[in-house]
């Protein structure tokens, strides 16, 4: 399969954080997208761990506590890492063909039968723009899981378990599908790279992370010259609420002289 996509960590009380991974089955006999969770990505082992775009080859079987046809719970150690898909051409020619136009009627799809589709790959007709706010920090509910994680002292823990910091920053999208009707989808920012990309300049102030993010997340990847396509899923606890995955921005081809 290959990876497409993996969200933002999670707390979770068993693992300390758990990744949820979207992926492309590369199967000709059963193509189509998997969502493979829980993944506990902080302790894979150097030879398990794996990027967005690669090639991997896994066992994994459905998550029969999950009504989403795409839900599977992987076994990571079988997890081996074939190649790596570099560049926007490369990897296009995978994804063209899961590239879809209508955010609604994915929705009113899950409002029909919440079992139906949670995975799809959506290019908007219209990005209105991005929304980035202070986060408020974990819910209590969230907090007790990581304290109880912390709390805990494993079989093979040599040393005390860290706890999962929330990000500064939480971000939104909002734009118009290609649906005739479509008013505004406003969409969550659940991208392990919005995430990762505040950590890594850490050592600035609020305005300086938020001017890292905007310039990525915005100024970059929804410029006027990039194809913009969003990887949207929805959660098992709220089938119809969908969120942003994750993002694709190849360059728009440059118009030939007869165009």
């Amino acid at each position: 399969m290959l990876i497409t996509v993996k969200a933002a960590p999670n707390p979770s009380e068993t693992y300390g954080e758990t990744v949820c991974v979207a992926a492309l089955n590369l199967d000709l006999d059963n193509p189509g997208w998997i969502r493979l969770y829980p993944i506990n990505y902080r302790e894979l082992d150097g030879d398990s761990r794996f990027g967005k775009y690669d090639i991997v080859t896994l066992e994994a079987r459905p998550n029969t506590s999950d009504p989403r046809a795409e839900s599977w719970r992987p076994r990571i150690d079988s997890l081996v890492v074939e190649r790596h898909i570099k560049g926007w051409d490369r990897r296009m020619p995978y994804l063209e063909d899961y590239v879809e136009e209508s955010m609604c009627e994915l929705i009113q799809a899950v409002r029909r039968r919440p079992g139906a589709r949670s995975l799809a790959a959506i290019r908007p007709k219209e990005i209105l723009g991005i929304d980035i706010e202070r986060h408020p920090g974990w819910t209590a509910e969230e907090q007790g899981k990581i304290d109880r994680y912390v709390n805990q002292l494993g079989l093979f823990d040599s040393e005390p378990r860290t706890a999962l910091q929330a990000p500064r920053f939480k971000g939104w999208y909002r734009y118009r599908c290609h649906t005739a009707t479509c008013g505004t989808h406003r969409q969550g920012i659940f991208d392990w790279e919005f995430v990762a990309l505040q950590r890594r300049f850490d050592d600035r102030d609020d305005a300086g992370v938020e001017q890292v993010v905007r310039e990525r997340f915005w100024d970059l990847m929804c410029a006027p010259d990039r194809d913009t396509i969003f990887y949207v899923g929805n959660q098992q606890a709220h089938p119809r609420s969908f969120i942003v995955l994750g993002v694709v921005y190849p360059r728009r081809p440059k118009p030939g002289p007869c165009s």
